[in-house]
């Protein structure tokens, strides 16, 4: 009898089995042969009288088992069938094949016939049962048992039956060891039990099935042969882990497999036609070309490599004649496109132009997929002109065919016709800029205009429409510089900046791109696009409720770092002068003013309005995680869905925002202050802003009372200003290596040039028009590059020419001290109205551990002195060494007014919240104190490195140690600009405090407003002491 095998798909099998049967015979028997031609061989077949005679047909009973593996047999099998007929009719039946199940077939034939010799044959096979039992009995009962329990599982889906295969399998694995015979069979019969139950949602946990697996598979190298079996087997747990997890490593590791598979499944075999199924190769394929075409960490290099290779193996899986070779095809090209799009390698471009070619002839009209093809390879030529040094008119003449046959295909009331006429109009305003030809332009203009017509007021296309006519009229006055074109331009510009279905993000970006054009070609709308910018910028970061989701969301504009500064620039040249301080104000320290604005009003809405309140809260939560949700989705369609949610939550946003603006009390909440507001800062002394614009240096004076006064700087550039950081940069590290009575010719020359261009035209306004008496206070309130430079220490390093003495310096003149912003000025003096008992502490840290840096060893001393100055009724207390810890420093800062710090301290110029104090065990961050509400906190002393530099990111926020700590309460600080000399620096601090403290005998009172003064006092008192560049370094911040 022989077992036909037709190679058909076998429902929750992975491969087909090795057979053999159970067989009842009387007196007369025939051998039969039972196998299954070419692959797999008989494995036992056991002969039992049935006891009937000799004279009648004796009954025949077949009942067919299948181990899963080839080869050796582990257990019985499982039981896939039976047969039951008489004998006659068994031989009688020919060689017609008669099933026992929809994927097996049996033939009979008589091999050899045997009279009178039924009782040696029983005997011998019994013999050869018994002693195969004897061998492995208990694996065996407990594979079988498995077996039997796996199959009823799979018919009646209980789940207690799937928990008895499972403990059957495991006893036989456990019995198995890794050297045994039979270890890699029971992994697979386990991991198979294990993986239609997860298969099921019965069993979670996928990753210790793909492990029995992949051990399984290590066990089976090639020749082995369930090798091909054991590949099979780990692609499908990897198809199935990411049908349900949705892991590209996992489908990448599967298409890996299948080139290894597939060369080893003749076309014929079952396990052919089951790996190239659709629950086989298919899926793989599709799971490849379903990973989205762009990556999750901004466009790494990495991460577009295994993008590609993964598009690529689901290509190579895709022979010519496949269908899913043209979804491959776009595909690949695709992730080609974008990689393009990131690194600019023109190889990537050009191939993925070739691939869409090859998909477009798979895909011809009439196709559902061609118009996506066509829009794809009509957009990749596009952008293979706008990137290219060539600028090959071809590709635009291309385009513009390939977008006229996808309107052919779309009629006029398609839903999405509007898109291609979009793209179009772009590539015709292109083709405009380089032939000139009128008709180009005007075409394109026709184009939007008909789009705009087929989409509602609200349809949220409505924005990139905008930008359509906008790029068109901008073109036409490129070229032909009609007024009423760029008027055009600029009217597209502000309704695309201001639509109300655009999230905060985009609308910031055209505000961008609207005030970048309105400078470059001198439209009066600069200042309303400026405006536009800070205003929803503003708003944006409103809804960042940390101040870390705030820097981050801030850097992300990284590219308009410079636009604060520059619309103040453009202020002062439309001579708003007011209108300067206050965008200087509102960009200046965007996320300090705005934390500043926001935490007092918000806490007075609570007793105004406890449930608007908590809206709010809640909203501008969900807005932020909704925010940064859609920036890490690649998935398109899952995209665009985050993307509307966005846009609904920010509306609601708004719209809540407006209702506490209709409050009593609460008209400005989140509005930026107005100049008269922000003149409160000038009250005791003139603030002085200094803008450094690529269009412009100058200088606003927002004086005591009356209106801000310009100071041009016209002999200062931006250049200048970073050429003169720099150089002192150099300086301060040459100093370092020098002598401390050498004299520092370098950094003369700088304070210098300093004094002449930058702080003497202030300075003729402050003596000769304000009439500020010598001795004043001023503060300085920096931008951009002028944040980097020692203004303070200007110096005209002169003798009178009269010869009476020397030229008075800056610091001779007027008390200097230094703001980040001018609200921070003003909160610092509303919160010195509530004064807390005085107290006194000194934390010190020279010893900060292994890798945190070297050891201070002036600094017990450093302690010890400060103890001893402070006075007695101020109840100083001393931290150090092993007490000297993040908490016990952050309990200190919180539980005393005064504080003097004496540490490693480190600026992080990349993520300046990063910065910290260096501490015994953990380092003590900006961010650990800002969350603090050090509200009775008057002065800090910060005798550290690097306590007021700002970052790289957002040059024109002030985000350093000393920042933060008047940010959270403190009101005067002394903060140093690089690194202290320990050695000197025990001068400058013991001549403060004696400053400091000096009067208290007298009746005299701790006043941290009167620091500035004393620091002043002391810098001229230890002029013979301490180098130049170890005066510079420290300044006063604060009241």
């Amino acid at each position: 009898m022989w077992l036909s095998w037709p190679w058909q798909e076998y429902e929750h099998t992975s491969i087909g089995y090795l057979v053999y049967g159970l067989a009842s015979l009387n007196a007369t028997c025939h051998i039969l042969k039972l196998a299954i031609p070419g692959i797999y061989r008989l494995a036992s077949t056991d002969l039992m009288s049935t006891g009937r005679s000799s004279h009648s047909s004796p009954a025949l009973s077949v009942e067919i088992r299948a181990p899963f593996e080839l080869g050796q047999i582990l257990g019985s099998g499982e039981v896939i069938g039976e047969l039951q007929m008489s004998w006659d009719e068994l031989l009688d039946h020919g060689d017609e094949p008669f099933g026992v199940h929809p994927s097996l077939k049996l033939k009979a034939t008589i091999v050899h016939a045997c009279d009178n010799q039924d009782d040696a044959l029983f005997d011998l096979l019994l013999t050869e049962h018994k002693l195969q039992s004897l061998v492995d009995c208990e694996i065996t009962q407990d594979t079988d048992a498995g077996h039997a329990q796996f199959a009823a599982y799979m018919t009646s889906k209980t789940v207690s039956d799937l928990n008895d295969a499972v403990k059957h399998f495991q006893l036989v694995l456990d019995q198995c060891p890794v050297s045994h015979p039979d270890h890699a069979t029971a992994l697979t019969n386990l991991a198979r039990a294990r993986l239609q139950g997860y298969i099921r949602n019965h069993l979670e946990d996928i990753n210790a099935t793909t492990s029995f697996f992949r051990d399984a598979l290590a066990l089976r190298v090639q020749p082995h042969p369930n090798h091909p079996l054991s590949l099979y087997n780990l692609t499908e747990v990897l198809a199935w882990r990411h049908n349900k997890k949705r892991t590209a490593a996992d489908i990448r590791e599967a298409a890996q497999l299948y080139h290894e598979l597939l060369p080893l499944c003749p076309e014929g075999t079952y396990l052919h036609s089951i790996a190239t199924g659709k629950n086989g190769i298919d899926y793989v394929i599709g799971g490849c070309n379903n990973l989205p075409k762009d990556t999750s960490d901004e466009g790494k290099p990495d991460d577009l490599n295994e993008a590609i290779s993964l598009h690529e193996e689901a290509l190579h899986l895709c022979l010519v004649g496949h269908k899913s070779r043209d979804v491959s095809l776009d595909n690949l090209g695709g992730v080609l496109v974008h990689r393009f799009n990131e690194h600019g390698n023109i190889d990537d471009i050009t191939r993925a132009i070739s691939l869409y070619w090859e998909a477009l002839t798979l895909r011809p009209p009439g196709h559902p997929r061609s118009d996506t093809t066509l829009n794809n390879l009509a957009l990749t030529l596009k952008i293979r002109y706008d990137k290219s040094k060539t600028h090959v008119s071809e590709d635009l003449n291309e385009a513009i065919d390939l977008y006229r046959k996808t309107l052919r295909l779309k009629w006029l009331d398609h839903p999405e016709r509007y898109k291609t006429l979009l793209n179009l109009s772009s590539v015709l305003c292109s083709r405009f800029m380089q032939t000139q030809k009128n008709e180009d332009v005007e075409e394109a203009i026709v184009l939007c205009q008909q789009s705009l017509e087929a989409l509602h007021s609200l349809h949220p296309d409505r924005h990139h429409l905008y930008l359509r006519l906008q790029e068109a009229y901008m073109s036409r006055y490129c070229m032909q510089y009609n007024p009423a074109d760029l008027a055009l331009a600029v009217d597209n510009f502000r309704l695309a900046s201001r639509h109300p279905t655009q999230g905060f993000p985009n609308c910031i970006i055209q505000a961008y791109e609207w005030a970048v054009a309105a400078e470059q070609h001198g439209h009066g709308s600069a200042l309303e696009a400026y405006s536009a910018f800070l205003e929803l910028l503003d708003a944006h970061l409103a809804t960042q409720l940390s101040a870390t989701s705030q820097h981050e969301a801030a850097a992300a504009f990284h590219y308009a770092r410079s636009l604060p500064v520059d619309a103040a620039s453009c202020a002062i040249r439309h001579d708003d002068l007011p209108r300067t301080v206050e965008l200087v104000e509102q960009g200046r320290g965007q996320q300090w003013s705005l934390a500043s604005r926001l935490r007092t009003p918000v806490e007075d809405l609570k007793s105004a309005n406890l449930t608007l309140v908590c809206n709010y809260l809640e909203l501008s939560k969900r807005v932020s995680n909704a925010a940064q949700s859609s920036a890490t989705i690649t998935d398109r369609a899952a995209a665009d869905r985050e993307a509307t949610e966005y846009r609904r939550l920010t509306r609601q946003w708004e719209a809540t925002v407006a209702e506490i603006r209709d409050l009593p009390v609460f008209s400005q909440f989140l509005l930026p202050p107005s100049c008269e507001d922000l003149q409160a800062a000038a009250c005791q002394g003139p603030v002085i802003i200094l803008i450094a614009s690529q269009y412009s240096c100058s200088t606003i004076i927002v004086p005591t009372s009356g209106d801000p006064h310009h100071v041009p700087l016209p002999s200062v550039t931006l250049a200048d200003l970073t050429n003169i950081k720099d150089c002192f940069a150099r300086a301060i590290r040459d100093s370092s290596w020098m002598n401390p009575g050498e004299l520092r010719t370098d950094l003369i020359v700088l304070s210098q040039i300093i004094w002449d261009q930058i702080m003497l035209p202030i300075i003729n306004v402050l003596k000769h028009v304000l009439k500020l008496k010598c001795r004043s206070r001023i503060w300085l309130c920096p931008t951009a590059a002028f944040t980097s430079i020692p203004l303070h220490a200007a110096h005209p390093f002169q003798t009178k020419a009269d010869r009476s003495g020397k030229e008075p310096c800056l610091e001779d003149l007027y008390i200097c001290s230094y703001t980040p912003t001018l609200l921070a000025l003003i909160r610092s003096r509303q919160l010195m109205k509530k004064r807390a008992p005085l107290s006194f502490v000194a934390i010190g840290q020279g010893q900060p551990g292994a890798g945190k840096g070297k050891a201070l060893l002036a600094v017990d001393s450093e302690l010890e002195l400060v103890h001893k100055l402070v006075p007695v009724t101020a109840n100083c207390t001393t931290i150090s060494g092993n007490a000297a810890t993040q908490a016990g420093t952050l309990s200190a800062l919180q539980q005393n007014t005064w504080v003097h710090l004496a540490c490693h301290g480190k600026q992080d110029p990349k993520q300046p919240y990063d910065s910290h104090f260096v501490m015994r065990d953990e380092h003590l961050m900006l961010l650990n104190i800002m969350e603090r509400h050090l509200l009775q906190a008057e002065f800090a002393f910060l005798s550290a490195c690097h306590t007021t530099i700002g970052n790289e990111e957002t040059p024109n926020e002030v985000i350093h140690l000393a920042a933060g700590l008047q940010f959270s309460g403190f009101k005067s600080i002394i903060g140093t600009l690089w690194e202290v000399d320990d050695s000197v620096a025990t001068h400058v601090i013991e001549a403060f405090y004696k400053y400091m403290f000096g009067d208290l005998k007298d009746g005299g009172v701790m006043d941290c407003t009167k620091v500035a003064w004393a620091l002043n006092c002391a810098m001229h008192s230890v002029k013979t002491k301490v180098p130049l560049e170890q005066r510079m370094v420290f300044v006063h911040i604060g009241v």
